[in-house]
């Protein structure tokens, strides 16, 4: 009887060490930076459009806005025409559309009967949405702060138009104003589309060949309107301060659309989406400084309108 042959020897594979979750974004100094630049930045811009609606109506303003922003940046356009793969420029459109057209003309209106100041405190639903935008629709996670987070930003906003007042003048019939605020919360959801859309599907290209070529995608739409359906060029010949407005719409769509687009957008890929819309925290003051340096009225309503938004998009960035 031949011998047994020996079992043949029971391996086992290795064991692997767990994984461990990736360690959080670090934010570095100079994305505290550009956050602060931005910020400024932005803050300044809605008195500047406050003093362009002096002249020109808000879809003037909005298309020139939008349409001396494209030509600032065309250049660098046509340089990165060929250098962006062609599937991107569906997401630059739509960003472009929803995230700087739209929401060109939406501020404006809102302008033409509430302060600067609180379209700048409105401004702050920026972070809201985006985490909103977000979950809905690009799978970030939604914990219970930060519904509690969403909630108190909404809070905020019907204090702010509810029991604020709109902060400038009141309608004929001596109603308030304020609900010319829900301009301002239809293009801070645009912002919050755009803001998911370039971290998502624009993250590749230099934040120059992004904001160029977004610009490139709706700057005809604005040149077209403005002097083909527009009495922009009889205003600039006819009306006296036409110029003037025009500059501080000129200073607006410099640096409030194509500088300020080309930071945020090299912010959005140096942070996460969630640090790059903070900036909101800072605009607030920033606008409500140039506003009450204008003569605007703010009030204790408006103060706790803000206090409840800020709040609300504190719990946002620091919800788990």
């Amino acid at each position: 009887m031949p011998p047994t042959p020996p079992a043949p020897a029971v391996t086992t594979a290795p064991t692997l060490p767990p994984v461990a979750p990736p360690p959080p974004q670090r934010i570095s100094a100079s994305a505290w930076g550009l956050l602060l630049v931005l910020a400024t930045i932005w803050g300044t811009s809605f008195i500047l459009m406050k003093k362009g609606l002096v002249v020109f109506s808000a879809m003037e303003l909005g298309a020139a806005r939008v349409s001396i922003a494209a030509l600032l940046l065309l250049p660098f356009a046509l340089g990165n025409v060929r250098r962006v793969d062609s599937s991107r420029y569906k997401w630059l459109l739509l960003s472009g559309v929803v995230g700087t057209f739209f929401p060109a003309f939406l501020f404006a209106y809102a302008e033409t009967k509430l302060a600067s100041g609180l379209a700048g405190v409105l401004n702050g639903l920026t972070a809201v949405f985006t985490l909103v935008v977000g979950a809905v629709l690009f799978g970030q996670k939604l914990t219970s702060l930060r519904v509690l987070g969403i909630a108190l930003g909404l809070v905020g906003t019907v204090v702010l138009m509810l029991l604020g007042g709109s902060g400038g003048e009141a309608t004929p019939s001596g109603e308030s104003n304020a609900w010319y605020g829900l301009y301002i919360v239809a293009a801070t959801i645009g912002y919050g589309i755009s803001v998911n859309v370039i971290k998502q599907h624009l993250h590749g290209p230099s934040p120059v060949a992004v904001t160029s070529l977004t610009l490139l995608s709706i700057g005809p739409m604005g040149l077209l309107y403005l002097f083909g359906f527009s009495d922009f060029t009889h205003k600039l010949a006819t009306i006296p301060g036409a110029w003037t407005a025009l500059g501080y719409i000129a200073l607006l769509a410099t640096m409030s659309t194509a500088v300020a687009m080309v930071l945020f957008n090299k912010l959005i890929q140096q942070s996460t989406t969630l640090f790059a819309a903070s900036n909101t925290y800072l605009i607030p003051i920033v606008a409500l400084t140039w506003g009450v340096l204008d003569g605007e009225a703010f009030n204790l309503w408006h103060l706790l309108g803000m206090v409840i938004i800020l709040a609300g998009v504190f719990i946002i960035h620091r919800a788990k």
